[in-house]
């Protein structure tokens, strides 16, 4: 499994930035990069609220996997940030 390096705040937040700056998503911009650069920092705590959601996992989720496990996975993303 590949594991990215980029802290999944940070990526959440720039898929929340994209989608509201990307023509491909919706928004204005043909090529959003720079923007999403500059803009992620303002979408920080959506995406916080987001892995707030994600505490507790939904019942297809449970029977997926170790929900210990991922509450402890939740917990270290929000780490810091509540």
């Amino acid at each position: 499994m590949d594991v990215s390096v980029t802290p999944v705040v940070e990526r959440i937040a720039r898929v929340l930035a994209a989608q509201r700056l990307s023509n491909n998503a919706g928004g204005k911009e043909p090529s959003a990069a720079p923007d999403v650069d500059e803009a992620w920092p303002d979408y920080r705590n959506d995406a916080v609220a987001v892995l707030k959601t994600l505490r507790e996992p939904d019942e297809p989720m449970a029977r997926a996997g170790d929900v210990a496990i991922w509450e402890k996975m939740i917990a270290a993303a929000l780490s810091g940030h509540l």
